[in-house]
């Protein structure tokens, strides 16, 4: 499978934006490239990443989203290939308000699952698609800010960046 990946800028170092030309399939920091490789190799085999400017304007989207226009994110059509359980927890993070946060628990009883608070949080963690299917909305029972990917400073900053009250 060939898909385009574009490096992006932004206040928490750059970002990569892959994209099958069509569909945003991962977005992670660029540290974390061996794992979006990982990722996409589990979720597609044998995958192709081929150097683009703004696959499908999704460069630009993240790019605004960063500015301040939070809520253009909503509008990224995104395609993955996980499990149907981890498709549904992906599905059930992008109804997740901008500007508010759910518990592990919460997205467990959207899911219709109310007692896989578990594999809800493994779901969330396997997530190849930051920021657009945002996983660093989901934060711990107690308030804490819990297992992000990309990092628990980063989770706070993108949440206080989209209006999330910390205190």
């Amino acid at each position: 499978m060939e898909l385009l990946i574009d490096r992006v800028p932004s206040p928490l170092g750059d970002v990569l934006v892959v994209s099958d030309g069509e569909c945003l399939r991962a977005l992670d920091f660029v540290e974390y490239e061996g794992r979006v490789q990982q990722l996409l190799r589990r979720h597609y085999g044998e995958v192709d990443l081929k150097p683009a400017h703004n696959p499908n304007g999704f460069s630009d989207i993240v790019e605004r989203y960063f500015a301040g226009e939070m809520s253009i994110i909503d509008e990224v059509k995104v395609a993955t290939n996980g499990t149907a359980f981890q498709t549904l927890v992906w599905r059930h993070l992008r109804e997740v308000p901008l500007g508010t946060t759910w518990t592990y628990g919460e997205l467990a009883q959207h899911t219709g699952r109310p007692t896989a608070t578990r594999a809800v949080g493994l779901a969330n963690g396997s997530n190849p698609i930051a920021i657009v299917v945002p996983c660093h909305r989901v934060i711990g029972a107690n308030g804490s800010l819990t297992g992000y990917g990309g990092g628990i400073d980063r989770k706070q900053w993108l949440l206080v960046h989209e209006g999330v009250n910390l205190i």
